[in-house]
């Protein structure tokens, strides 16, 4: 009998470990004193948007664009569909998108879901609660909050702040007049009850508003001291990354980045505005951000974890001891993993990101078989793998670049590498008639935009910002190099007659 037992432990012991699935090495990050390992955790998913941690059955939950909601077990890598919300409206960057995961010591568990939905032709911007049980059931879906939605610009993160407020982030909807305007709640930081009331200690009586003038927010995090911290996606300039403060105006539309532009200084002289403590331009689109606040991996002790669409990174960035500056910004998987979307840190340090490269706007050689992915950073005593080491952001030195090295900077994440665009969102620069005609024409839509949606009887989705932030030469060099590429036989610009063009349009840089 003794002998069976043995013989029974020692068959299922083989079984169990046969049935977990082991993590796939990717490489190990070099960071001096700490080694982190870069491992991949589950795959084949459906654009996964926000990534949350079950403190109660140590697992991770997250959402899917569609509309599903996923659970990776962290010890089998099983993922199992936990829900599938069936009014969500998925179109481009529609769809499910963030989510916050409430667990307090007592009382009822909650999700919250962001998600947009389409009625009569008209989107809308959705904030829902459901009971999520101790597995991981989600029963009795409550709407909290319905605002204007739009294809894109709808913002969507949400945290539960360290006072036990939901605070989410909302996108302009596209609109040029939201964001200020203080009856509307979009482009704006909302604090909010967990039962959907209006918090009575809010900064303003009566309304859900906590901070304004912001287009487009895709990162919320808290730090250690209950600072929050915010990065947003600019128009073609200036992605900002924020500190938020109670009835601070953050700007936008008036302001990008730190200063009001020179054209328009005299007019915005009695405007209050919160700068950003950090900014990019060329832009990086930043996305999901987690504060590191463990002692697991010390180099990023008080540190933010930020993704990054266009730039295809996961960017560390090391805060001041107060919080309130970053000291340094340290680069990594530039292009290796592709579009970055969510990030979370788990209560053991490790942290966890996914990828974003079967989205609406793919970058070159991506999306990959397989993708898109869940990956997780941990402390490792060995290396193994490939080896990774940080790259030390720095500002632009000055120099001027070139035609094509500025088109990748400004251009190609909307028309592409290739000129060819994304049909019936951003229009094809190949063998274009806009791009090989008249050069005024082509140099205005560069240097003030284009809100005109339907170019050669095509409508397209996205209009174009305004470029009029490039220098002269720079403007120049993108002009010639979509007019003698991608199959166009454009004549070239010269330096003169795009100073000659700003004079007449009254933008002279």
């Amino acid at each position: 009998m003794t002998q069976r037992i043995v013989l029974f432990l020692f068959i299922y012991s083989i079984i169990s470990s046969c049935s977990r699935s082991s993590d796939i090495v990717i490489g190990t990050i070099d960071l001096g004193e700490s080694k982190v390992l870069l491992t991949q955790e589950a795959d084949s998913l459906n654009v996964p948007w926000d990534l949350q941690y079950d403190r109660t059955n140590k697992c991770i939950i997250f959402s899917e664009i569609a509309g599903n909601i996923r659970k990776l077990n962290l010890e089998t890598k099983e993922v199992v569909l936990l829900k599938k919300i069936p009014d969500v409206f998925q179109q481009r960057s529609t769809g499910l998108l963030g989510m916050a995961l409430y667990q307090p010591k007592r009382g009822a568990h909650y999700l919250f879901l962001s998600y947009t939905t389409k009625q009569n032709d008209k989107i809308y911007s959705n904030l829902y609660r459901y009971i999520y049980t101790e597995k991981s059931e989600l029963k009795n879906p409550k709407l909290l909050l319905r605002i204007a939605g739009n294809t894109g610009h709808n913002g969507s993160r949400i945290i539960i702040g360290h006072d036990q407020k939901l605070y989410w982030a909302t996108g302009d909807a596209a609109s040029d007049h939201f964001a200020q305007d203080s009856a509307s709640l979009n482009g704006k930081i909302l604090r909010i009850n967990t039962d959907g009331s209006i918090p009575a200690d809010n900064p303003i009586s009566n309304s859900y508003v906590y901070a304004w003038g912001f287009r487009n927010i895709q990162g919320l995090t808290q730090g250690w001291s209950d600072i929050i911290y915010t990065s947003e996606h600019g128009d073609a300039i200036e992605d900002e990354l924020n500190l938020i403060r109670p009835l601070c105006n953050y700007g936008w539309p008036l302001i990008e980045g730190r200063y009001p532009p020179k054209n328009d200084i005299d007019s915005l002289k009695q405007l209050t505005f919160t700068p950003p403590v950090r900014s990019w331009t060329p832009v990086i689109a930043p996305s999901g951000m987690a504060y590191y606040r463990g002692n697991r991996i010390p180099e990023w002790r008080n540190s933010l974890i930020l993704t990054t669409l266009k730039s295809q990174s996961l960017r560390i960035l090391k805060l001041s001891e107060d919080g309130r500056k970053i000291t340094d910004e340290y680069i990594l998987f530039k292009d290796l993993l592709g579009r970055l979307r969510s990030v979370i840190t788990a209560p053991n340090g490790d942290i966890y990101f996914c990828s974003s490269n079967r989205d609406w706007n793919p970058q070159k050689g991506f999306p990959k078989p397989n993708d898109d992915r869940i990956y997780r950073l941990s402390k490792t005593g060995e290396a193994a793998g490939k080896l990774i080491r940080p790259i030390k952001a720095v500002e632009a030195d000055g120099h001027l670049l070139s035609g094509k090295q500025l088109y990748a900077s400004y251009c190609s994440s909307c028309h592409k590498a290739d000129g060819k665009g994304i049909p019936g969102t951003f229009p094809s620069l190949e063998n274009s008639k806009t791009v090989n005609g008249e050069k005024r024409a082509l140099a205005d839509i560069l240097l003030n935009g284009l809100k005109e949606k339907t170019i050669n009887g095509v409508k397209y989705d996205a209009s174009m910002p305004s470029f009029d932030f490039l220098k002269d030469e720079e403007a120049a060099a993108i002009l010639n190099y979509i007019r003698t590429g991608f199959n166009n036989q454009g004549s070239t610009f010269s330096i003169n007659e795009l100073k000659q063009y700003r004079k007449i349009n009254g933008n002279n840089k």
